[in-house]
């Protein structure tokens, strides 16, 4: 008992060094790329880089056997959520339910070439279709590797293909909204955002810690109740959720004073750092997958990418959105991460937030067909492979 307890405390430590380390060596990045430029991504992309340095140093050192922290991940997504819901406004959110079959529409454009992509892939890899499949669906990154493993397929290949696809995304939307809504660089601009930094973590009044501490409560028991209901990504979808509702339900209190709370701009850093973080930390995992590989893989993120870049050019016809908006709401790429790019530059929000949550539901319900899809073309067109089935010991993935 002694052992294990000793053993939990000591992974406990260095988890907490690794992740304190991350961050800070993802701030000092973030400045930089804030010195380059990259307003709306900043953040982000120094979580990636600070996440893949930090954590391959660690794992080839000291612990081979280290993981990626997906708590990490949840914890970025609450705080992300948070801010996203504080900052949409009721009535535009109402006003875009008439929108709804356009973003019907586009997740379905988005599914459909997903898996007419992990078709050829199959073929140009020589893998199995559910392994393909898997790996063209734009989904998290941890839940498609893991399903590919419960099901014996090839889970290193899926998460190489969506941790391609979800990294270019990611790199790539921030570039191109800095083009697309210049902010123009200002000299003192790291001066100011130091200023705003340093404000926010050294001074929080006793009335701000009680909303907050309200705040995550209530983010928690709803997650909860979120998660026994089958939500998908109930992380990031109820805490969304929350931040919408939260000032509205202590409003209708007659006796509670006028609330107008939001989450200070350092938990809006952190939790965009811990979301580029996990991200990096997929490449700390495996820095050498090969060149080969890498070609062969970036085949499939290509017409990925391509297939959105169509499916924005549809939504442009459609709609009245402008182009960026428009490539933000199809990007392939990680919902939060797109609507907090949407956020940063105040570029339609509510749309952006709408279309995403429209696909993340979509997709995480639409996963046990595609697996008895794939099962069925498998058996009846792709050479009769035997049916596909879950390992009964393997865990089933959570959102």
């Amino acid at each position: 008992m002694k052992i294990a307890f000793s053993n939990f405390t000591s992974s406990f430590i260095s988890t907490c060094f690794i992740v304190a380390l991350e961050l800070v060596v993802a701030v000092l990045i973030g400045f930089g790329f804030l010195a380059l430029g990259a307003d709306g991504g900043a953040w982000i992309l120094g979580g990636i880089v600070a996440g893949a340095t930090v954590f391959y140093v660690y794992r080839s050192r000291y612990n081979h056997s280290a993981k990626p922290k997906r708590n990490a991940r949840k914890i970025g997504q609450i705080l992300v959520g948070l801010t996203i819901g504080f900052s949409i406004q009721h009535s535009n959110l109402v006003s875009l339910s008439t929108q709804a079959p356009i973003f019907v529409l586009l997740t379905l454009l988005l599914l459909i070439s997903g898996g007419a992509i992990g078709y050829l892939y199959s073929r140009l890899e020589k893998t199995d279709l559910l392994t393909a499949m898997l790996s063209t669906t734009p989904g998290n990154i941890g839940v498609m590797g893991s399903i590919a493993a419960d099901y014996g397929k090839n889970a290193s290949l899926v998460s190489l293909v969506q941790l391609m696809r979800f990294t270019a995304v990611t790199l790539i939307m921030p570039l191109i909204a800095n083009r697309s809504v210049p902010t123009g660089f200002d000299s003192n601009q790291i001066a100011t955002n130091l200023h705003w930094f340093t404000l926010n973590l050294l001074t929080f009044d006793s009335t701000y810690i009680v909303w907050l501490g309200s705040v995550l409560v209530l983010t928690t028991v709803v997650i909860h109740l979120g998660s026994q209901l089958n939500i998908p990504v109930a992380t990031f979808l109820c805490s969304i959720a929350t931040g919408i509702v939260f000032n509205s339900i202590f409003n209708l209190i007659s006796w509670v004073p006028n609330v107008d709370f939001s989450l200070s701009p350092l938990f809006n850093l952190v939790g965009q750092i811990l979301l580029g973080i996990t991200i990096g930390e997929y490449w700390g995992t495996n820095p050498n997958p090969g060149k080969r590989a890498i070609a062969r893989a970036a085949v499939p993120v290509t017409l990925t990418l391509l297939a959105g870049l169509v499916s924005a050019a549809i939504a442009l016809l459609l709609t009245p959105w402008d182009w960026l908006t428009c490539l933000l709401v199809t990007a392939p790429g990680g919902s939060p991460e797109m609507i907090w790019i949407a956020l940063a530059f105040n570029h339609d929000v509510e749309t952006v937030a709408a279309g995403h949550l429209v696909r993340l539901i979509a997709i995480n319900a639409s996963l046990p067909a595609l697996i008895a899809l794939t099962n069925y073309l498998s058996r009846g067109f792709v050479g009769g492979e035997q049916p596909i089935t879950a390992d009964p010991q393997s865990p089933t993935p959570g959102p």
